[in-house]
């Protein structure tokens, strides 16, 4: 296996594991979806969590790994709100609970440009 497909699949394994556990315990990130937005929190999670499955799958299988990935990049991307909610909410938790908030913030960014990275090599 190139180290193409290698980043492929773990970008496509990162992607299935946060929709699974967007499915299975939903709970954690209910809390991240911002007030404002209408509807239910959990409408949202569960949207997320299949939309990440789907990502998952587009990223794994070579045919459609290069739309796969600049979807994923895209939904890195739209998710960054509940990022910043989640730390804005978390602001009054016990430090390790901020941190891990506040941390998630930057890290949006990687995740961003690796997806764009599997992207681009999917071109070749």
């Amino acid at each position: 296996m190139s180290a193409t497909d290698r980043s492929a699949t773990c970008l496509a394994a990162l992607l299935a594991g946060a929709g699974a556990m967007h499915l299975l315990a939903p709970r954690p990130f209910d809390e991240t979806i911002p007030a404002w937005l209408p509807g239910e929190a959990r409408t949202y999670t569960k949207v997320s969590g299949v939309a990440e499955l789907v990502l998952a799958t587009a990223v794994a299988l070579p045919a459609t790994r290069q739309a796969g990935a600049r979807a994923a990049a895209g939904f890195f991307a739209a998710v960054f709100p509940a990022n910043v909610q989640m730390a804005y909410d978390w602001r009054n938790r016990p430090m390790p609970f901020r941190a891990a908030a506040l941390a998630r913030l930057p890290l949006q960014l990687p995740l961003i440009a690796w997806a764009v990275k599997v992207g681009r090599s999917a071109e070749r």
